[in-house]
């Protein structure tokens, strides 16, 4: 039988020790996260009082260390009048030690003269300081060094603080340390009486019900005695009935039940997918004609969601098939079980789902189970030795806003599903009526462009890259112009973000490369050698798995030296490959070079940076067109030119278009520079003309 009285005694100890587990370190955080906002506050006035008290002389400090080391810093004059300053207003206060910092993360402030000169540029709670915000951090110091002197087993919390200058900028970060070791020491000793509180509260609690079960389980012993008596019986009887029944029944039972077999197998496979056991293409058509008609009757919402996988190509393409049919079993069964508020889940082919959703209330509600779509792909499938990592765009119609019948409702969740993957991958989008213009429109452009590339619309440009003082002509970039004559001319803005969504950015990519190599082989026939061509690369080219095999064949067809040509790539581009290291070891076996578009735009890893075979960062225009209006933008540009100094790297700057901005980065040594005050982008003939007598 079973023993009621262990079993609470064993959940009941269980429910204690989590409860007690559970008690105990939530008091501590709360009332450690009550100590840190109290002691962050009192940082913040403290370091409003050393503004309000000290503006000048602070101001004068951050503005003078701009540029000077720890020994100019440490031996200056306003240090000296700032430190007397500092301590006459930390006296009689809880504030153990100041540190203060210029914008370029230098300090140039410290009670301890040893710190100053250190740089914080890229420790996070400086950055936050610079970003506007304060960020804080409860330490214990076995030893710490005080103003006051040496300090044993003390808690501080640090907090770093932006300093606003007069202009209303942040100009630099205070550092505050302030001493939290008695608020600490009352924390330990309230901790220790809730604890004891609490298991005297659930100690008695324990008791009680225990005396309740105890009274329980000798009730439900003397019942059981009596039903299983009358079960023992009753088994009897029914064992031999049971065995009359099964004689004279087994033949008609026996076909009965293979008809049912046979009946119910043709229906699954009528309405299933076979691969991944949902509902396939006529199921959901079926039961969305019924609801419709229901909905119209009753006056309900309804809503269809159309779900595609972002990358299922890629998997399929390198990978194969059969690992494909396992993610697509694997990808059904996690929707399957995320799902709670879809009235039907359903595979329409391929590597695309879809859902309905009746009776809803707002689009909210619909939001919410998209959300909870795109969320099923946060952790990874796991199949095999493979780690594959998915997203999913989900687009939505809603009845009967978006539609009356089944064809509309699933052409318009179909069309709102195109607009999610344009905003980019993992989003959600609600059809709106302009998407069907739209859609219409992008089928037009993208025939167009498939039409372009097979019947030569398309149009090489180049534009030159030159010396910063001799403007002798050092590279140029190719760049890719489409005369349509249904269109006319159409900007790269336009069709390069549709040739990378449709696939066409592949044979158009290769196109390029190709005849651009086969220019450049033809001038340096003729005697124009240009020093550098520069062609920039796809993503999609770059995840082909024959793409440097390709690559190798225009070299070796159009006969130019691999060390003339260059291609480039940008952060995101690196970033949306498998492994980019890999690829670009190849790319480099080649004898090519390889060049960083627009660094910094991107989410930049330095320390990633450094592991690439890469030899030249090109400068973006939205930081040129900075210079002389920006100075963060021309902090930016010398930021990268130190850093391609320290790193051996040649740098390019975009869309230079002043002689203002020419001669700024011609002082910080960038000598490449590309843009219109050089020289736009022109036909090959043009640019023939202008560079092939020039030495």
């Amino acid at each position: 039988m079973f023993n009621l009285s262990r079993y609470f005694s064993t959940v009941s100890f269980i429910l204690i020790v989590l409860a007690a587990g559970v008690l105990g370190p939530l008091y501590r955080q709360l009332s450690l996260q009550q100590i840190t906002e109290l002691a962050e506050s009192r940082n913040v006035a403290m370091a409003q009082i050393f503004e309000n008290s000290l503006r000048l002389p602070l101001e004068q400090l951050l503005v003078a260390s701009l540029g000077r080391d720890g020994d100019y810093l440490r031996n200056s004059f306003e240090v000296a009048v700032l430190r007397e300053n500092v301590i006459a207003l930390m006296r009689n206060t809880s504030v153990v030690q100041v540190k203060i910092y210029n914008r370029l993360g230098v300090m140039v402030f410290s009670l301890d003269p040893r710190q100053i000169g250190e740089e914080r540029l890229r420790h996070p709670g400086f950055r936050t300081a610079m970003a506007g915000l304060v960020d804080s951090d409860l330490e214990f110091f076995a030893t710490f060094e005080s103003f006051a002197g040496e300090r044993k087993e003390i808690h501080v919390l640090s907090s770093y603080i932006p300093a606003v200058g007069s202009g209303g900028g942040v100009e630099g970060v205070f550092e505050l340390y302030q001493e939290v070791t008695p608020f600490m020491h009352q924390l330990q000793r309230s901790l220790w009486w809730v604890t004891a509180g609490v298991f005297v509260v659930f100690a008695l609690l324990f008791l009680m019900q225990y005396a309740v079960v105890r009274r329980a389980q000798r009730i439900l012993e003397e019942q059981e005695g009596k039903i299983t008596a009358a079960r023992d019986t009753l088994e009897l009887q029914v064992e031999a009935r049971t065995e009359e029944l099964k004689r004279t029944n087994l033949q008609l039972q026996g076909e009965i039940g293979e008809r049912r077999q046979a009946e119910s197998k043709l229906n699954y496979l009528v309405y299933h997918d076979p691969l991944t056991g949902l509902a396939n293409r006529r199921c959901f058509i079926e039961r969305l004609e019924k609801s419709l008609r229901e909905s119209a009757e009753q006056g309900y919402q309804m809503a269809v969601l159309f779900v595609d996988l972002d990358q299922f190509k890629q998997v399929n393409d390198s990978l194969g098939h059969g690992v494909g049919d396992e993610l697509l079993v694997s990808v059904a069964a996690r929707l399957t079980e995320q799902l709670r508020l879809v009235d039907m889940l359903a595979r329409l082919g391929g590597d695309e789902f879809i859902c309905l959703i009746e009776h809803v209330r707002d689009e909210d509600e619909v939001a919410i189970v998209a959300n909870e779509i795109i969320d099923a792909f946060d952790t990874p499938f796991r199949l095999g030795d493979h780690e594959l990592f998915l997203s999913a765009s989900v687009g939505i119609s809603l009845f009967p806003r978006d539609g009356a019948s089944v064809l509309e409702l699933m052409r318009n969740a179909d069309s709102a599903m195109y607009r999610a993957k344009a905003i980019g991958r993992g989003n959600f989008h609600f059809y709106t009526p302009e998407m069907t213009v739209d859609a219409q429109a992008r089928i037009r452009m993208e025939n167009l462009l498939r039409r372009a590339v097979e019947h030569g619309e398309l149009r090489i440009h180049l534009q030159p890259q030159v010396d910063a003082s001799s403007r002798r002509l050092l590279g140029a970039e190719a760049l890719v112009r489409w005369e349509s004559p249904e269109l006319g001319p159409v900007m790269p803005s336009r069709f390069i973000p549709l040739a990378e969504d449709s696939g066409i950015i592949v044979p158009l990519g290769n196109w390029v490369l190709r005849e651009t190599c086969r220019q450049v082989a033809e001038w340096a026939a003729r005697g124009f050698l240009v020093p550098t061509i520069s062609v920039n690369l796809s993503v999609k080219q770059l995840e082909r798995p024959e793409f440097v095999k390709v690559l190798g064949e225009i070299i070796d067809e159009t006969g130019i030296e691999p060390s003339r040509l260059k291609l480039e790539l940008t952060e995101s581009v690196l970033m949306g490959v498998g492994d980019p290291q890999a690829v670009l070891e190849r790319l480099g076996e080649l004898g090519i070079g390889l060049a960083l578009d627009d660094f910094g735009t991107g989410y930049s890893s330095l320390s990633y940076l450094k592991m690439l075979p890469i030899q030249q960062l090109k400068i973006d225009r939205s930081f040129v067109t900075g210079i002389g209006r920006s100075r963060g933008d021309e902090a930016i540009i010398r930021t990268v030119m130190q850093l391609a100094a320290s790193l051996s790297f040649e740098v390019v700057a975009e869309g230079v278009e002043t002689q203002e901005q020419a001669e700024f980065l011609a002082t910080l040594g960038c000598h490449q520079l590309q843009g219109d005050l050089h020289g736009q982008a022109v036909p090959p003939g043009e640019f023939f003309a202008r560079w092939a007598g020039r030495p």
